[in-house]
């Protein structure tokens, strides 16, 4: 081993206590590198960001200002990006002689109802599977899981042929029976039970807080960015449901608002498309205003224990 001498430069390549000696001028280069290569790694990462706006937005955009196009602006050669005049009558049609608020009241019910049922569920379930300890728990769980890699479509007709027999077709009951599964709430939810503290749940066992009020008062709470998330990905997913309520449904008296969509399609035909955009606007609405109030919790519920220390 050499040791450099304390009052002569070190000379590259040497080593000092066994490290080898990098100059300014080395170091520098090598910053110069990393820095370089993190520029081009950012500008490859804003690249990619614009490109999958782009990929989003544009068809969104193109929605809204369909939807307030005049019918020989819609076909306009060449495109206009702006529409002008507005036609704001595309919704007043819509709002008046579609039954939009008939299909509206319909999906509210139909999506409020399932989502307390599918929310109750699953939190039960998922409480029971993670703290009560019963012979089988692990296999029955499994089972509950393996539901999640069976297409809905497969039981449709299965489905279909029960719902008629019990005379419940274009009832609300009806639509909502079969849409009622709890899989996906149990899975996320007893994933995220299970990664609780445990010294707070012993805390408050020792307290003498029972079952209901270790759930209620300890491990609810603690799950509210979960639950928050559970709740928004169950309600936009109800709200979106087209081909159940479609097949069981024939009347405005129990069809959601997808449904009144294909019916407002058919009723102006395959060329009025600017009140089936305005359509398209008001039925994506509600749900554009639920994510703006939940987005928050959502992103905590859906990253929590992603980071760990």
């Amino acid at each position: 081993m050499t040791t450099a001498n304390p009052a002569l430069p070190p000379v590259p390549g040497s080593q000092v206590d066994g490290e080898p000696v990098v100059t300014d001028k080395q170091r520098s280069r090598k910053d110069g590198q990393v820095g370089q290569g993190s520029v081009a790694g950012k500008i490859i990462g804003y690249i990619a960001l614009i490109i999958t706006i782009l990929v989003i937005m544009v068809p969104l955009y193109f929605i809204v200002i369909t939807s307030l196009k005049t019918y020989s602006d819609v076909y306009a050669d060449p495109i206009t990006w702006w529409p002008n005049p507005m036609e704001w009558n595309n919704y007043v049609r819509v709002l008046q002689l579609s039954g939009f608020d008939l299909y509206l009241r319909n999906s509210i019910i139909i999506t409020s109802v399932l989502t307390v049922i599918e929310v109750t569920l699953g939190v039960l379930s998922a409480y029971g599977f993670a703290f009560v300890k019963f012979p089988g728990r692990n296999i029955l769980f499994l089972l509950v899981i393996a539901t999640l890699m069976v297409p809905n479509q497969i039981t449709i007709i299965s489905n279909y042929s029960l719902i008629a027999n019990m005379g419940l077709r274009n009832t609300f009951a009806g639509v909502i029976l079969p849409l009622a599964a709890v899989a996906f709430g149990t899975y996320l939810m007893r994933n995220h039970f299970m990664s609780l503290p445990k010294e707070i749940l012993e805390a408050a066992s020792m307290d003498g807080a029972g079952f209901w009020s270790t759930m209620f008062r300890v491990v609810l709470p603690m799950s509210w960015p979960t639950l928050s998330a559970f709740i928004l990905i169950t309600v936009v997913g109800e709200w979106n449901q087209y081909l159940w309520p479609f097949l069981i449904t024939d009347t405005e008296a129990t069809a959601p608002l997808p449904v009144g969509l294909t019916r407002l399609q058919d009723a102006e035909g395959l060329t009025n498309w600017g009140p089936v955009m305005a359509g398209t606007v008001l039925t994506t609405l509600p749900m554009i205003i639920v994510f703006l109030l939940l987005q928050k919790n959502m992103i905590k519920g859906l990253t929590a224990g992603a980071v760990k220390g």
